[in-house]
């Protein structure tokens, strides 16, 4: 904009729009309140998420320390002559190794608590991770003993029962028993003594000797981990690349970056976070419609003031740039607004609900907020952007305004068959376009494409709305020929295309992204709700850790599973046993769960299966890949899956393992993939008798409860957890509710905006048809017929939106769920569409929109009407 054309345009702002947002503030605070909606719910989800990884970026930094290289087991450890192989290496300055246990230390209020315990060489340590240093007690506590007073704190640290713990772990030492810790192994507590701190951050941690902890947790042998600092100059990579090329280097050990766990976690929710930032973008896009209806709503009502400003020397150009810079002010105060609430919404969110997101990707972290100006700046530009984009339609219009017939308040010139057949083009193109996007493969493994085909069909389906609306009202015409009123009203309804399409789009927009979100969230949670059918066939489960990483330290023995099956009461019982395993560095782990799936039992009797099982060949194990799996490492059914051999540690046995994929099945559970395997060819193959969780099948006359108490016999009581099948089920879906809550805010939000973008558009055709119905007054129409024409015109229109926009929303449902799910998650459902529950929205779209065309009707067919049609006598 030149210098010349930006003062008068700025005073016309200053005046002219501000007298229209003084007269009609709620108009306005409408499209405002939109526009913040959609920036702050995606700036929230960006803070929350950006929080919680850099506070866990942090915590790695200073636990893990500054090692060049992380030499890592596949299968979760390391055998301990890796550590004096490396620690002699000439390229090699500081090797340092530890384990690495996730258990429950019982705090003083009795309750199981998540700790982690790493076992760490303490001269060592300091040269590569100095916060995991042990800092002896200054003396000794009180309650001591005199042969514990009299030990030499420096030598502390070597001592088989000491811990050292960091602040969070300080506030599980029990006051009844001064500076003890009762820590879980297997099924026992070990109580052990507090003989220092740690300056570790974060989670509840402890630190002991290595061989301390080797020798609690029964690792004997095995490290998590060996961390080394080369020598200055030492090329990384070809360090790596010259132990692998060792003949005698183990096959079970990966090198991995420092940086590689915080990648991993950002990768493993990466998908959820953009699933859920475009959800909050259907906010700011169905905000856009409320701009545009706000704005020409606005013109209507200021047409002849355009058009005399139009006649005074403002020209077409500068009236576009006017109502651009209208809509920028309602985009600015929007964007400012919503960074504002969005800020306000993570800070909450963090604080009450942690930073997960809820996907539980981040379950221990409480993380502070981390605000950050560029992001803020980035999402106030597409708040600002969507304004803009709402407002360029009227402003268009209003550039080629007809300045004569406006001062006298004529309408515009009808559409051209020329533009009607470029609208039909451009729709066809877009739909087109659409379709072919929707087959495009995932970029970067995200969903991209589909969720651009999804914007594509929803604005292809909205700029062929003239068209569908002459369609289906024409074919409606015939019923209505010989009664006048409704003749009246589905004539004009079917004459003025444009109108219609501007009057309908917003809630034609807002249906669609409602009817998909619906049907989307329903395909889900019957999708997951069948899944739960078959994979909880038990009537009580038992547990004595609630995560996997924890399973490896809190287990069930053989012994306490043969008094399980004993006890009175139990008909059945099955095991489970999971392990993770690292088979790539840079994705999330994989999930190993042996349980009973032998020909006994079958495959399909404990598996939700998709597709046919292979008969595994000759010689060959069977395993039940997930569709995470066989996406994310092409194990599909009939492949082999030697990467086992090395998370396993079996690449010893003679002759070598052969694992044949004999199967594909979905887990809901786990978006980074899982194999099952059978457990006898488990236990066979790796000696592990250890198990994680009991499923039971009681004796019809049992009592759960009776059984519950004789199980805790067998351990101590809060050891075990024990959950029926219902409960498991009424979790699983509380946590899918929690985490879709936001879809269900966003629909109502979708559908406010929409029919008062309806309001709007109403609004403005009867300010602009005064004249129009006037002249039905005097040809003998009362008050209430005018109404009811407005009324029908109402209902005619908005039966085509609500038609329209259940059509676009099924499509892209079908979208959402069998491309943008399996793209981003890795997970197949089928199409599960609830008919009820669309038809009653859609029933109350069209009911509210033909009241809101008979209130907005109500304002320009009384006695000002007739006195309108003197205006030009």
């Amino acid at each position: 904009m030149t210098p010349r054309l930006a003062s008068p345009l700025w005073s016309l702002l200053k005046t002219f729009s501000w007298q229209e947002l003084r007269h009609h503030p709620w108009q306005n605070a409408a499209a405002i309140v939109a526009v913040m909606l959609g920036v702050a719910l995606a700036f929230a989800v960006q803070l929350i998420n950006a929080s919680a990884l850099d506070e866990f970026a942090q915590g790695l930094r200073s636990v893990n320390g500054q090692p060049d290289i992380e030499f890592r087991g596949l299968g979760g450890h390391v055998d301990e002559a890796l550590y004096p192989r490396l620690a002699k290496h000439p390229d090699v300055a500081h090797a340092s190794p530890l384990l690495e246990i996730s258990t429950y230390a019982i705090s003083s209020l009795g309750q199981r608590h998540p700790l982690r315990i790493w076992g760490v060489d303490a001269l060592v340590a300091t040269q590569v991770s100095p916060a995991l240093m042990p800092q002896p007690l200054a003396k000794p506590v009180a309650g001591d003993t005199p042969l514990d007073a009299a030990r030499d704190a420096r030598f502390s640290v070597f001592a088989p029962d000491t811990l050292f713990l960091n602040a969070s772990a300080e506030g599980l030492l029990s006051p009844g028993r001064a500076g003890t810790l009762a820590v879980q192994t297997g099924l026992r507590l070990q109580t052990l003594r507090r003989a220092g701190s740690v300056a570790a951050p974060g989670a509840a941690l402890a630190v002991m000797d290595l061989g301390a902890a080797q020798d609690l947790f029964s690792r004997a042998g095995q490290l998590s981990r060996v961390d080394v600092k080369l020598k200055p100059g030492v090329d990384h990579q070809a360090f790596v690349a010259s132990l692998q090329a060792l003949p005698d280097w183990p096959a079970d050990v990966g090198a991995q970056a420092p940086g590689d766990a915080l990648d991993r976690i950002s990768r493993l929710s990466r998908a959820y976070r953009v699933n859920m930032t475009a959800l909050a973008f259907v906010a700011l896009f169905t905000g856009a419609f409320l701009v545009f209806s706000v704005l020409s709503l606005s013109v209507a009502r200021r047409l002849q003031a355009f058009a005399l400003l139009g006649v005074l020397g403002l020209t077409g150009p500068e009236r576009l740039r006017l109502l651009l810079l209208e809509s920028a002010v309602l985009g600015l105060a929007g964007s400012v607004l919503g960074i504002t609430l969005g800020t306000a919404l993570a800070s909450a969110a963090l604080s009450l609900l942690g930073g997960d997101l809820g996907g539980g990707y981040f379950p221990a972290a409480a993380p502070a907020l981390h605000w950050n100006a560029w992001a803020a700046i980035a999402y106030g530009a597409l708040g600002l952007l969507a304004a803009l984009a709402g407002g360029w339609w009227p402003a268009r219009q209003l550039r080629q305004l007809p300045l004569a017939q406006a001062l006298k308040g004529l309408a515009a010139s009808p559409v051209s068959a020329r533009d009607n057949a470029k609208s039909v083009l451009f729709s066809v193109v877009l739909l087109a376009a659409s379709v072919l996007l929707a087959m495009a493969p995932a970029l970067y493994e995200l969903p991209l494409a589909a969720y651009l085909s999804a914007a594509l069909l929803l604005m292809g389906g909205i700029t062929a709305l003239p068209g569908l609306t002459v369609l289906l009202l024409n074919a409606v015409a015939p019923l209505v020929r010989h009664r006048v009123l409704p003749l009246l009203a589905l004539e004009r309804a079917r004459r003025v295309r444009a109108s219609a399409s501007s009057a309908i789009s917003g809630v034609v927009a807002a249906l669609s992204l409602a009817v998909a979100l619906t049907v989307m969230v329903a395909s889900f949670r019957d999708a997951v709700t069948q899944w739960l059918d078959v994979v909880l066939p038990a009537d009580l489960y038992v547990r004595t850790a609630s995560s996997t990483l924890a399973g490896e330290a809190a287990y069930f023995t053989p012994q306490f599973i043969q008094k399980v099956a004993a006890t009175t009461g139990v008909a059945r019982l099955a095991t489970q046993r999971t392990r993770l395993l690292q088979f790539d560095a840079s994705r999330p782990a994989v999930a190993l769960l042996s349980r009973d799936i032998g020909a006994a039992v079958g495959a399909a009797k404990v598996l939700p299966l998709v597709g046919d099982v292979l008969p595994a060949p000759a010689g060959q194990v069977a395993v039940y890949v997930s569709e995470a799996m066989a996406d994310l490492y092409n194990a599909r059914p009939g492949a082999s899956l030697p990467q086992l051999n090395k998370a396993l540690s079996l690449t010893g046995l003679s002759p070598p393992a052969a694992f044949f994929v004999a199967g594909v099945w979905r887990d809901y559970a786990r978006q980074g993939g899982s194999i099952a395997i059978d457990r006898a060819d488990y236990e066979r193959l790796t000696g592990d008798l250890q198990v994680n969780d009991l499923a039971l099948w009681l004796d019809p006359a049992a009592s759960a409860p009776a059984v519950q108490d004789a199980i805790r016999a067998h351990a101590p009581g809060q050891l075990v957890e024990f959950a029926s099948a219902g409960e498991i089920r009424a979790v699983s879906l509380r946590i899918f509710d929690r985490s879709f809550a936001v879809t269900y805010w966003l629909q109502a939000v979708a559908i406010g905006i929409g029919l008062f973008g309806v309001a709007a558009s109403f609004s403005a055709q009867v300010l602009s048809r005064r004249k129009e119905f006037g002249l039905l007054v005097h040809l003998g129409l009362t008050r209430r017929q005018v109404l009811a024409v407005v009324a029908g015109e109402g209902l005619a229109w908005t039966s085509v939106g609500a038609l329209a926009g259940l059509a676009l929303g099924l499509a892209v449902a079908v979208i959402l769920v069998h491309v943008v799910n399996p793209q981003s998650f890795h997970w197949t459902m089928e199409l599960a569409v609830p008919w009820l529950r669309l038809g009653l929205l859609c029933l109350a779209v069209v009911g509210a929109g033909t009241l809101t065309a008979w209130l907005a009707g109500r304002a320009a067919a009384g006695r000002d009407a007739v006195l309108a049609v003197k205006e030009d006598w």
